[in-house]
């Protein structure tokens, strides 16, 4: 057992607590003039039934948040657990980050990952000021769900599968 209380923390043991809890990965992106651009993301949840909201958590630091800021429709892909590939793919800061992501786009520009467990087509709904990231809450304006596909699991700042049930 590892404890810290107050100031006694530094972001790594912070970092290594946060790994405690699984979250799924997803694909946030979209079209910029026509280009896929997008990210991976963990801290995604559900927000509200009525209006229909999640959120997703970005980095203050993230250079392509600013430039998905500037849509009016974004794509979330909950990734599938075989899609490892595709989040180091786009959690990556340099090359081509779609560069082997089997990927579509809608009309209105958002940009959905093939093989997803769902996907959820979202507005821009409010932005928040929050430590060293920016909370992006968004309204889902279309969805569509693949319930017999398994979902990504990131835990322990790993990549896994859930364990199929007796």
């Amino acid at each position: 057992m590892i404890t810290a209380v107050d100031d006694q923390f530094d972001q790594a043991l912070l970092r290594q607590a946060f790994g405690c809890f699984p979250s799924g990965v997803t694909a946030f992106c979209g079209l910029l003039d026509g280009v896929a651009e997008g990210m991976a993301a963990s801290s995604f949840t559900s927000v509200s039934l009525d209006p229909p909201l999640v959120s997703v958590c970005v980095a203050s630091t993230s250079a392509t948040w600013p430039k998905l800021a500037k849509l009016d429709r974004l794509g979330l892909s909950v990734l599938a657990d075989d899609h490892a590939p595709v989040a180091r793919s786009l959690a990556s800061k340099t090359g081509d980050r779609f560069g082997g992501v089997d990927w579509v786009a809608t009309e209105s520009g958002a940009v959905f990952v093939h093989g997803a467990t769902l996907w959820l087509e979202c507005a821009p709904f409010k932005c928040i000021e929050a430590g060293d990231h920016e909370i992006v809450v968004l309204q889902i304006v279309a969805l569509a769900i693949y319930p017999d596909v398994a979902p990504m699991v990131f835990h322990r700042s790993n990549f896994r599968e859930l364990a199929p049930t007796a």
